[in-house]
């Protein structure tokens, strides 16, 4: 997905706990909210490992940089060809403790 997609879900979980946010990603129907919340469940799987409870985590920040881009063709007339690019996206995101 193309950052600037994946950007606009990001903002709204920033400063949010680990449990509002999951909710608010599971009732989200963009394509980016799927995404963020697979990423998000990973993250709170890894903190209980080490040995945080879930209760106490909140989302400190959530960055979205530019991945590489995927370049296709598409035929167009009289013989010509249009580039199209596949944007996608690298997702950072820090848990903290209350």
């Amino acid at each position: 997905m193309s950052p600037r997609k994946v950007r606009s879900v990001a903002r709204l979980l920033k400063g949010l706990s680990v449990n509002e946010a999951e909710k608010k990603l599971s009732y989200l129907s963009k394509k980016a909210g799927y995404a963020i919340l697979k990423l998000l469940k990973s993250a709170i799987h890894n903190a209980i490992n080490k040995g945080q409870t879930p209760e106490n985590l909140y989302i400190k920040n959530v960055i979205v940089n530019e991945g590489p881009r995927y370049k296709r063709y598409r035929p167009e007339t009289q013989g010509r060809i249009r580039l199209i690019t596949k944007r996608t996206s690298h997702i950072k995101l820090i848990l903290d403790t209350k």
